[in-house]
């Protein structure tokens, strides 16, 4: 079995207490089954006020959120009590992963960092190398290896190069990409904004975004047009290929996989667009916090995520 991910992957680390959108807040933080047991039997003072935080009640053990839905080891400074006290082994399954996503395959794991971390994406976003896959661990143990997973994958790989292809503008990098998988439907942002308004939506900061988007006669501007702007949607659309085309394997539909791709850049750049015509200036800075929210609100909902995936399938 290998373990395989992009090469920025091992370069992250949490921000913790500088974090501007902890992942500590917001979240119903369920606890896996070694944790807990684990938690049932720790000593001491910790231990007691370890338990008396959990709530047993629903499907699975959770922590009991405070005021402002915080966990309730996340401190006023923004370091988690937990890990001050325990260290980060005594961390649940979930908090130890987060931001992390892994998708499987018969002779791989791979994994990723999502960009509803803004620590991620501004890692992911602000690169200037083109993204490729490093073997972080190699067991040395035969694994049969599927047909159909190695012809995706070697799609995929034909994807990130149309995508990684420099030459060309990333508007032809977008269209190419789309008309590869089967093309998609050919509407403004604004009515797709008016779509994702019908989503599940938690932030009202999302709710506003989406609405400047909604009432925009407008989503490109010059300025996200540089290299550095075009490089980083690049980073943007390679992401997303790289974490939801292996879904693919599960409905052979790779066509809006890749749809959701483009439609993904293309939001996000159109929201940049608004920030500059609304205020005169945008940043990077910006696209990562955009691109926080959109992963949140639509990555990170499965039912979000499947209706995305419905609006994008070919006909």
């Amino acid at each position: 079995m290998k373990y395989i991910a992009p090469d920025y992957y091992e370069s992250f680390s949490c921000i913790a207490g500088a974090c501007g959108h902890s992942c500590c807040i917001g979240w119903e933080i369920d606890i896996d089954e070694d944790s807990f047991q684990r938690y049932r039997t720790l000593e001491g003072p910790m231990g007691d006020t370890l338990r008396s935080r959990i709530s047993t009640d629903g499907d699975a053990p959770h922590y009991i959120l405070t005021e402002g839905e915080r966990c309730p080891f996340l401190q006023p400074d923004g370091l988690c009590e937990m890990i001050l006290t325990l260290g980060e082994d005594a961390l649940c399954q979930i908090c130890t992963d987060h931001p992390r996503f892994r998708n499987f395959f018969s002779d791989r794991m791979e994994l990723g960092l999502g960009l509803c971390c803004e620590a991620a994406g501004a890692l992911i976003l602000k690169r200037e190398t083109p993204m490729t896959l490093s073997v972080l661990e190699d067991d040395g143990e035969p694994a049969p290896r599927d047909e159909e997973e190695l012809a995706l994958l070697s799609f995929r790989d034909m994807l990130f190069s149309i995508l990684q292809d420099r030459s060309c503008t990333i508007d032809q990098r977008l269209e190419e990409l789309a008309e590869t998988c089967g093309g998609m439907p050919e509407r403004p942002l604004s009515a797709w904004a008016a779509d994702f308004l019908q989503l599940e939506r938690l932030d009202p900061a999302w709710t506003v975004c989406l609405d400047a988007l909604r009432t925009s006669d407008s989503f490109d501007h010059p300025v996200l047009h540089t290299p550095e702007w075009e490089c980083a949607l690049e980073q943007a659309g390679v992401y997303f290929l790289y974490r939801h085309i292996p879904a693919a394997l599960e409905d052979g539909d790779v066509g809006s996989k890749a749809a959701f791709a483009v439609l993904s850049v293309r939001l996000l750049r159109g929201l940049c667009a608004v920030k500059q015509q609304s205020t005169g200036a945008v940043s990077l800075d910006d696209l990562v916090e955009f691109a926080r929210m959109y992963s949140s609100e639509v990555e990170y909902s499965e039912e979000n995520l499947q209706q995305v995936f419905q609006w994008l399938v070919p006909s």
